[in-house]
């Protein structure tokens, strides 16, 4: 989860849609400009593309209207996070990464192929520790076989692209190459897939890296 620069203005569709009795929230100039916005990025694992793409409540509606048809409240996510995303815990307490810079709040770590997000010690809310647990389940929750088959999907995409971070920052190290720069600029980019841990892993190796600083700075 990396800070996301929504656009302001609403999809027209959301404002007709929500005056029908069985209005859409996902029509396709919803669904466009949440691609655009989410960089074609689960906005909670930050797989790319999604898989099983949903037009997600970040707050849920229960029926709301305006909750239903608030274009702040949709969000770009995966079949396989939204639906571990659909516990009671979860409700009204997930992190709005386009209101706030997760990375400000969250770590994210691979080791050993696997996954651990956890809030950073100055930030112990709830909020912190139920999106770090939820982002967490989207890796490592394979209490079912297709959860334990969507699970390690993510694990082997996300460890393929921390590979080629590796073998980049290596390059780059010995050679100082332009190349090897653009390339460490996309990958370390918010619009990257699985952002959140190539750049958590450049800051905590800033001493290696000081000349990569100016990519991962913060909001």
């Amino acid at each position: 989860m990396v800070k996301i620069e929504r656009t302001p203005i609403p999809p027209a569709s959301l404002a007709v849609e929500k005056q029908k009795a069985c209005g859409s929230y996902t029509k396709p100039d919803v669904t466009e400009q949440l691609s655009q916005d989410f960089h074609n990025k689960c906005y909670l694992c930050e797989i790319s593309p999604p898989h099983g793409i949903e037009v997600e409540h970040l707050r849920p509606h229960g029926g709301n209207i305006d909750r239903k048809f608030d274009w702040t409240n949709l969000f770009l996510a995966c079949s396989h996070c939204n639906s571990l995303k659909n516990q009671a815990k979860y409700h009204d307490m997930i992190l709005d990464c386009c209101k706030v810079e997760p990375e400000n709040i969250l770590d994210y770590q691979l080791a050993n192929g696997h996954v651990c997000v956890c809030p950073l010690a100055q930030v112990p809310e709830k909020e912190a520790v139920l999106t770090a647990d939820l982002l967490t389940a989207c890796f490592e929750h394979t209490n079912t076989g297709i959860r334990e088959q969507e699970c390690k999907i993510r694990i082997d995409e996300l460890s393929k692209t921390m590979d080629s971070l590796y073998k980049q920052l290596h390059e780059y190290q010995s050679t100082a190459s332009k190349k090897s720069l653009r390339a460490l600029r996309g990958m370390l980019s918010r619009t990257y897939k699985f952002a959140g841990f190539t750049r958590a892993y450049v800051r905590t190796h800033l001493e290696t890296y000081p000349d990569l600083a100016e990519y991962v700075q913060l909001q």
